[in-house]
């Protein structure tokens, strides 16, 4: 594999991690409020959010890097 590949894939492999602890925190914030404890869950719905918008930051940055190497057709 190429090295700028290998970076591609490094990267994907971040935002997957991103998303994961998204949904690691989204269910912990689940079973918090179920337990009504409102802090709790409060603070892992907003961990959540974060790792979502740090995936999308770097997805934006993977889309902003193919647009740089895209050639439109004629």
């Amino acid at each position: 594999m190429s090295e700028r590949l290998d970076k591609v894939a490094a990267a994907y492999d971040e935002i997957a991690a991103q998303l994961e602890r998204a949904a690691a925190h989204a269910s912990v914030a689940a079973q918090h409020f179920r337990d009504e404890s409102v802090p709790r869950g409060a603070a892992h719905a907003w961990a959540a959010r974060g790792h979502v918008l740090e995936a999308g930051e770097r997805l934006d940055a993977q889309a902003r890097e193919h647009a740089r190497h895209s050639q439109p057709e004629a």
